[in-house]
């Protein structure tokens, strides 16, 4: 039964016109930025790794689709929650709209087996973007830029990793991407399930996004107790993937803390919406 719910909101999801947003914004914006990494990247380049061009000979191809892609991976998933919002948002918002509500419930089917296909629909919609973003970012940049070293800068050291070593990171990167974006994607359909517009969940959603970044950019000794349980802390740590040598523990905590925000935003979207009065 929980199969063909499934199969039946993601026709919903992909009958819609703001469904492809994401798809078309990716679909334009990560050609447009390889253009112009094919045009200056070199540039750019030259100026990150200036300091240890004085020290060392620097040889190979060190502008490939693997130092593209990772630059992608850090412009991008900053912005992708909105186009996350965009479609979640409406999962059950979009039910009162259109008033289907009634025939949903009138169905042989509980109140937690459509939140459940609501939730695994925006799942797979989420997973879907993320590998769209992939194929159009990693694979579309080796196949122009070609393979090779991959050089990371970090805020204290400079890591280059050779070609045979990356391609696991960054699949096992684009995974947690997955994790952190389902995150915001169980926030929208949690404000989703309060109201009836999809205007406020996509608004509310972001709006909390931002709210927890600033949070974790003041320096104040009152915000550094909650600091730690704010997910936004962690929606970055892919790159974790892509330090030397890996930090297991920083790692596992912060799926546990992205993983614990999915499992309370789905079990208060639940109780909400069983209790939620959509037959008067």
């Amino acid at each position: 039964m929980i199969f063909t719910l499934v199969r039946i909101e993601l026709l919903k999801i992909f009958r819609k016109w703001r469904t492809y947003i994401g798809f078309i914004a990716i679909g334009i914006l990560v050609p447009l930025l390889h253009l112009a990494m094919y045009l200056e990247g070199q540039n750019s380049l030259d100026f990150i790794t200036r300091g240890l061009r004085d020290s060392f000979v620097l040889v190979g191809n060190l502008l490939n689709g693997y130092w593209i892609s990772y630059i992608i991976l850090n412009a991008l998933t900053v912005h992708i929650p909105f186009l996350i919002a965009l479609v979640a948002g409406d999962l059950l918002a979009g039910e009162a709209t259109a008033g289907t509500y009634r025939i949903l419930v009138t169905r042989p089917i509980s109140r937690i087996q459509i939140v459940t296909s609501k939730f695994l629909s925006g799942l797979i919609y989420t997973s879907s973007l993320i590998l769209f973003l992939a194929i159009m970012s990693l694979v579309l940049g080796l196949i122009i830029f070609g393979s090779g070293e991959l050089i990371v800068v970090g805020s204290q050291s400079i890591i280059i990793f050779e070609k045979t070593d990356i391609l696991w990171r960054f699949l096992l990167a684009y995974g947690f991407a997955i994790l952190s974006m389902t995150v915001v994607c169980s926030l929208a359909i949690l404000f989703s399930s309060l109201v009836e517009n999809a205007i406020g969940p996509i608004v509310s959603t972001m709006a909390v996004i931002i709210i927890f970044i600033i949070l974790s950019a003041f320096n104040v000794e009152i915000l550094k107790e909650i600091r730690p349980y704010l997910f936004t802390n962690y929606m970055l740590d892919w790159r974790e993937f892509f330090n030397e040598p890996l930090d297991f523990s920083e790692i596992m905590k912060a799926v546990g803390i992205l993983g614990g925000h999915i499992i309370i935003f789905f079990t208060a979207t639940s109780l909400i919406f069983q209790k939620k009065d959509i037959l008067s």
